[in-house]
């Protein structure tokens, strides 16, 4: 689309801005905040309006992070007319993209307001939490070395949609991370992580053209699929750990396992669009283990 085309855009509407928002991917951010307060729960330190304002914290990062991916890798050239995965608005000019911009970096903005209250609550070390994510929100697609395009996206999603949120979340409510917190934490860590690698799986082709230097890119689709299964093993491998630190319940994540290893075989034949259900599906086992993990904690 020209530049004269992008200038006169109507203003887009709500279905544009969700469609923007990605609410499919809302669940990566929700399953390990309801997993953090489940244990939280566990211990008889629970507050309710402390928890809600987290979740909305998770979900405003997550929706910023998605608004500045969809900016950011336009401008970079990764997002192009030969995308196969889902629709991008900047992309495919439904928004302009400093309309884009501004609207990722409204709602960090709000995010930074909620995070004040948690940082009322849960002092400095939230605080640190807090400002690392939201720059990396940002560092994730853009600046001078942006993660994503250098092998980076894998570890930024592991750490802060995995084990920062399942153990900030348990800090905030009971002023302390367990051993079972940071076991509970690695499963998530571990499935939120292979949604991306399925992602960069699919894109490797126009990543690569786009110098966006997964590792998919960097080590092949090979390693991809193997990185992939890895981390879908090493979720499951978990159960039994978090059973013997917390009771035999926590085994019912296992529940999720014919999904979970009918994805690993299918990824190994997968390939181009085809790879938008493994993604989908993946989002599907994530979401899964967490509500079964959830579940277990609470009963």
């Amino acid at each position: 689309m020209s530049g004269q085309a992008i200038e006169n855009l109507d203003p887009p509407g709500f279905s544009v801005w969700l469609a923007a928002a990605r609410p499919r991917t809302l669940t990566a951010a929700a399953a390990p905040v309801m997993v953090g307060l489940a244990l939280a729960q566990r211990t008889g330190h629970l507050r309710a309006m402390l928890g809600l304002m987290t979740l909305l914290a998770a979900l405003l990062i997550q929706i910023g992070t998605n608004l500045a991916n969809d900016y950011f890798d336009f401008v970079a050239g990764a997002d192009t007319a030969a995308r196969l995965g889902p629709l991008r608005v900047t992309q495919a000019g439904l928004v302009e993209p400093s309309t884009v911009r501004n609207a990722a970096l409204g709602v960090l903005g709000l995010a930074a307001l909620v995070g004040c209250y948690l940082v009322s609550v849960g002092g400095w070390p939230i605080l640190s939490i807090g400002i690392v994510s939201l720059a990396a929100a940002i560092a994730y697609t853009a600046g001078p070395w942006p993660l994503a395009y250098n092998g980076l996206g894998d570890a930024f999603v592991f750490v802060f949609f995995g084990l920062a949120a399942v153990n900030g979340t348990v800090f905030l409510q009971t002023g302390a991370a367990t051993s079972l917190s940071i076991a509970a934490s690695i499963p998530i860590a571990c499935l939120v992580t292979a949604i991306l690698v399925v992602n960069n799986l699919r894109d490797v082709d126009t990543d690569a053209r786009a110098g966006k230097r997964t590792l998919a890119v960097q080590f092949g689709q090979g390693f991809a699929r193997a990185e992939y299964a890895g981390l879908v093993a090493i979720a499951f491998l978990m159960t039994p750990v978090l059973a013997w630190l917390g009771g035999a319940m926590l085994l019912l994540p296992i529940a999720a396992a014919p999904l979970a290893f009918g994805e690993i075989r299918a990824i190994c034949r997968r390939t181009g669009t085809e790879l938008n259900q493994s993604l989908a599906r993946t989002a599907a086992l994530h979401l899964t283990y967490g509500l079964l993990l959830t579940l277990a904690l609470i009963l």
